[in-house]
């Protein structure tokens, strides 16, 4: 391929990044670098596939340029995938591939994709023509080993990968993050100095830039790619899963880290990142450990603040900038507030993307150009500066909520629950910040609780969807007129789903049960031979409630038990049966 005159000065991001491969396969070739269910690759299998996928990937003639939508990420190819997608200067697309066909059609349409490459994924599965490659296409022909690693020229402002949020569009947003901005970012993670070797943990969507934040700073330190696959994790849970991989260096949203805290005891240090760390979460975590607080909208390249508790930060604030980046705290003109009162914060320096695909009057409201800070992106976070310099997260100025460590556009999920059956919807986070509930009001052949809930399963990714529908006559209104979701999330528990009550029996083991799970949960169950997953839970949830359970009962059940007894009354009868059993002998 032949180089463009932009790419003279190209940055050198790519190349430094192969070239951490490359050492770590020369210093330390049998270590493994990928760990997954289904097998793993060593350093030296790392840097041999690399080159062996990059030069399939030329002979398909994709090059500097092409996007490539990769749903690879609980692959043990995955790192294979994206750095010879790099090498290159093609763009990389994020899929993760258990998202909806609807969505993941909507993804690599919005990006252009020419090419796919997936485990998984079929093309009649996408049903948009887009030619689908297999990591098996990429790696028939032997690679030439790690003296092979070689990344083409690019320009900085070349899109390195895109990543797609919820959008209140209805359809999701794609970010466009350049090699310059790439750079910047990987400039900042090498400062940080974290344990060399051992195990990390990845236990984040391949559609969420927390995955590439766990994927870098594990191959740049020489730390093996742990993948724990959430879905299919061990049968007694997450934290299980987690622990039999002894990692070194543990990178979880704060809800996955409290959900298996019983997980992580070998770690030397922990990340934190997607949501607020709650304080007794940090205090617990950062004590006799390396605890890293990190915060970053997917606009400036991964993360732009972090607390670390190696150099005495408290970890349960968002820290100051990561080097070379810029952040300002500003009011509603534009104007900066003082210290200790609340703003917007704004976000500068080389880590700002370039921007939305295909969406430049969004882009322009949200990038801007101030005379006096430079370029800047606009998170739409509250944040407070503490007399200490430190950064405090104090909640959303919009519509956007955090959900299990992913950004949710409220308004993307009612413009799908609003159709046929539903007159109006409004998606509201509940009082956890754990699930999201859905108010709606009813029109003619409503489809019902169940049907509406499959229904935007079928559009929306699992961490969209609601965990919950309230059916009410009409929504609540603030003063002025809006709708008031305060009210809906803090009238949701007493309420009920349907505007139905908590089922009650005259059963006190069922009914305590019951209420373990309307904790859980947080919202009541109505009915208590549903289905778990089917009343809203999920994987996260699930640890929690066998924690919860525990707790309230004293009984320990595990992941199977819990998956082989799903229902409330099921679940209350092994609790009642383990109740009985007499004690262990000492």
């Amino acid at each position: 391929m032949t180089a463009d005159p932009s790419a003279t000065t190209p940055p050198a991001v790519i190349s430094r990044l192969l070239g951490h491969v490359a050492a770590h396969a020369a210093e330390r070739p049998d270590e493994p670098a990928v760990l997954t269910a289904d097998g793993g690759l060593t350093w030296a299998g790392l840097a041999a596939s690399v080159a062996t996928a990059t030069r399939a990937l030329r002979a398909y003639g994709i090059g500097r340029g092409t996007a490539v939508a990769l749903a690879t990420g609980r692959d043990r190819h995955a790192v294979t995938a994206l750095l010879s997608v790099w090498s290159l200067g093609a763009t990389a697309v994020l899929l993760d591939e258990r998202h909806p066909a609807a969505h993941l059609s909507d993804v690599v349409a919005n990006s252009g994709a020419g090419w796919i490459v997936a485990a998984e994924l079929t093309p009649e599965v996408l049903g948009n023509g887009v030619p689908v490659l297999t990591p098996p296409d990429l790696l028939a022909e032997p690679g030439d080993g790690p003296g092979a690693l070689a990344a083409e020229p690019v320009s900085r402002d070349d899109v390195a990968y895109v990543i797609h949020t919820s959008g209140s569009s209805g359809r999701p947003k794609g970010v466009d993050v350049s090699f310059g901005n790439l750079e910047a970012f990987v400039d900042a993670i090498e400062t940080l100095g974290m344990p060399r070797g051992g195990n990390g943990i990845n236990a984040v969507s391949p559609a969420f830039d927390g995955w590439l934040w766990c994927t870098l700073l594990y191959l740049v330190f020489a730390n093996a790619l742990g993948i724990v696959d959430l879905a299919r994790s061990a049968a007694d849970g997450p934290a299980a899963a987690i622990a039999a991989l002894s990692p070194k260096v543990v990178c979880l949203t704060p809800s996955l880290l409290a959900a298996c805290e019983e997980g992580v005891g070998s770690a030397e240090a922990i990340v934190v990142a997607g949501e607020p760390c709650p304080p007794d979460l940090a205090r617990r975590h950062g004590t006799g450990r390396r605890l890293l607080n990190v915060y970053g909208p997917t606009e400036a390249t991964i993360a732009a603040t972090w607390a670390d508790s190696a150099r005495g930060d408290d970890p349960a604030t968002i820290g100051t900038p990561v080097p070379g980046y810029a952040v300002h705290v500003l009011g509603p003109e534009g104007r900066p507030v003082p210290d200790g009162e609340p703003g917007e914060l704004y976000i500068g320096g080389p880590g700002v993307a370039l921007g939305y695909r295909n969406e430049p009057e969004l882009t322009a409201r949200h990038f801007v150009t101030d005379p006096l800070r430079g370029r800047i992106y606009g998170t739409g976070d509250l944040v407070r500066r503490r007399a200490d310099g430190l950064l405090e997260f104090r909640g959303r100025v919009d519509t956007q909520v955090k959900v299990r460590g992913f950004r949710v556009e409220l308004t993307e999920i009612e413009r799908h629950a609003v159709g046929p059956g539903v007159a109006q919807a409004v998606a509201y986070l509940l009082p956890g910040g754990r699930t999201i509930g859905l108010a709606v009001v009813p029109g003619e052949d409503y489809p019902g609780d169940a049907e509406l809930r499959e229904r935007l399963a079928a559009r929306l990714p699992a961490h969209q969807v609601p965990s919950a529908v309230r059916r009410l006559r009409t929504l609540p209104l603030t003063p002025n007129g809006k709708t008031d979701r305060a009210a809906l999330a803090t009238s949701h528990t007493a309420a009920g789903a349907g505007g139905q009550h908590p089922a009650q029996t005259t059963d006190a083991l069922l009914d305590t049960v019951t209420k373990v799970w309307n904790t859980v949960l947080e919202h009541p169950v109505t009915d208590v031979d549903a289905g778990f997953f089917a009343s809203g839970g999920h994987s996260l949830l699930a640890a929690g409630l066998i924690t919860a359970l525990r707790e309230e009962t004293g009984v320990s059940l595990s992941m199977r038990e819990l998956l082989g007894n799903p229902t409330v009354r099921a679940c209350a009868e092994l609790v009642r049966a383990r109740l009985a059993e007499p004690p262990a002998a000492s």
